[in-house]
């Protein structure tokens, strides 16, 4: 059985609403919950892990233990970092970092430990890539966007690298798709907050066309 992770609760709404599944197909579980589709012959289970990265790597695991996965899809949203990238463009990782993971006065803000390459070889059509950044708070701070610009991070989430640490520790096959809802807005607004609503309404405003353009152009593709 193929296992896809979706984050957020605007994230599910737009996957529920565009594979039509009612309200009574949705199975509660400790994380969320969750939803199954045969889809070109292939079992896959829907889940929703919650933000974060302790909600998104106990909920992988708990998929790995309960449904025996091949592979798990991390689909969703992400700020885009580097600039060549636009809004709606869709990345496909070859290589996830926890940037949160250590004391960056004194030590690189990524250490290599909790990286994990990601094999995208079978994947026979053209896409873009690069470095995916996990931490647990969103990017949101210009000086935050600085900062994972300098150290080449393509796009950056809140809980993608969890995930493929996880599927690393079990052997799993993982693959992460992800669409620019948004970038960090430069703070020299007149006020902080107008930055980041203008943030916020771009996200919410792009959260169901990622959703769409990921399903509609990319998952028969990879599964």
């Amino acid at each position: 059985m193929i296992g896809i992770s979706i984050a957020t609760e605007f994230e599910w709404e737009a996957t529920i609403k565009y594979f039509n599944i009612s309200k009574n197909a949705l199975i509660a579980f400790p994380y969320g919950e969750y939803f199954k589709i045969n889809l070109r012959e292939q079992d896959i289970i829907f889940y929703c892990c919650g933000s974060r990265k302790v909600n998104s790597a106990g909920s992988a695991q708990y998929m790995i233990d309960h449904f025996n996965l091949e592979k798990l899809l991390v689909i969703g949203t992400c700020a885009g970092i580097d600039d060549k990238y636009k809004p709606l463009d869709i990345i496909i990782p070859n290589l996830a970092c926890q940037y949160d993971c250590t004391v960056k006065e004194i030590e690189p803000l990524i250490k290599l430990k909790f990286n994990v390459k990601l094999d995208l070889r079978e994947l026979d059509f053209e896409f873009n890539t690069g470095t995916i950044g996990t931490a647990d708070k969103a990017v949101v701070m210009w000086k935050d966007y600085l900062e994972l610009k300098e150290n080449n991070i393509t796009i950056a989430d809140t809980e993608a690298a969890g995930i493929a640490y996880i599927c690393k520790l079990n052997n799993i096959k993982c693959l992460i798709i992800k669409g620019i809802s948004d970038f960090p807005k430069n703070e020299d607004y007149s006020s902080k907050n107008e930055s980041n609503e203008e943030q916020l309404n771009t996200y919410f405003l792009n959260i169901p066309k990622v959703m769409t353009k990921i399903f509609t152009d990319y998952l028969e593709k990879v599964i």
